[in-house]
């Protein structure tokens, strides 16, 4: 089974790459899952349903976010009618949405998408380690291939998680910090291990946005305004080879694509 994970999805520019690029990949990789970080894909910091329009007739089987997942509150609605757009699953019960979808490949093998925040340099929520203990023991019994996205800061957390789970599900895959890392491996017990799949918009930028604006920020000190920059487009993502009866992974390759335009 082949799998395809974008990584964060940053703005207009970022949404552009993934509707021009996103079939050919399908097509050409033989994929039978598709999942999508979709975070920052409303002017680089949460959804609404216009920007998420955009994805319509794409395919893609979910879509996962992180932190900035509430910063547009009309797209909080999403959370509950669209079951297969994630939320961290270890912030508080009574939050909109759910952090774990169980989707299907054309040739009907169930796929199960968690995605979990990590605590180290952000929110003191949950621990995504008891959490994703938690959401595993719950699955049902015929689920073996299981994906799970962790927006956390830390590589370190990240790495940890990865051989906290290692044989117990099919990838450990980091997003957050847009920038992506060259440490792609199957770790000794199966998953599939990266600390960060990157980030798929604009890299003339600072993590996606404006070089000028974000400068201002770290030289002055006071508030300024981001803005998702334009310039040297790519898509970040992986391809996953994984078993469907044993769920564990064959191999891990990371992409990078840029745009042609």
């Amino acid at each position: 089974m082949i799998i395809l994970f974008v990584g964060d999805v940053v703005g207009s520019p970022g949404r552009r790459i993934v509707k021009d690029r996103l079939p050919g990949l399908v097509d050409r990789h033989h994929v039978d899952f598709t999942i999508v970080n979709v975070e920052n894909a409303a002017g680089g910091f949460g959804i609404t349903p216009d920007v998420m329009a955009d994805f319509d007739g794409l395919p893609i089987d979910c879509c996962t976010s992180g932190n900035h997942i509430w910063d547009k509150k009309e797209g909080l609605a999403l959370l509950d009618s669209e079951p297969n757009i994630l939320r961290p699953a270890n912030y508080p019960d009574g939050n909109p949405g759910r952090g774990v979808f169980v989707g299907e490949t054309p040739g009907g093998v169930p796929v199960a998408v968690m995605n979990l925040e990590g605590q180290v340099f952000m929110k003191g929520l949950e621990s995504p380690f008891r959490t994703a203990d938690r959401l595993l023991a719950a699955l049902p019994a015929g689920v073996k291939v299981v994906v799970i996205d962790f927006h956390a800061e830390a590589t370190s957390e990240k790495l940890a998680l990865g051989f906290h789970l290692d044989g117990r599900v099919s990838a450990v895959l980091g997003t957050h910090t847009h920038v992506p890392t060259a440490d792609e491996r199957v770790l000794p017990k199966g998953t599939a291990f990266l600390c960060d799949v990157g980030m798929t918009g604009p890299y003339e930028s600072i993590i996606g946005f404006q070089v000028e604006k974000v400068l201002h920020r770290f030289l002055m000190h006071t508030p300024s305004s981001f803005e998702v920059a334009k310039r040297d487009v790519r898509l970040a993502a992986v391809l996953l080879d994984v078993d469907e009866e044993s769920g564990r992974a064959r191999s891990i390759e990371r992409m990078l694509i840029q745009d042609a335009s």
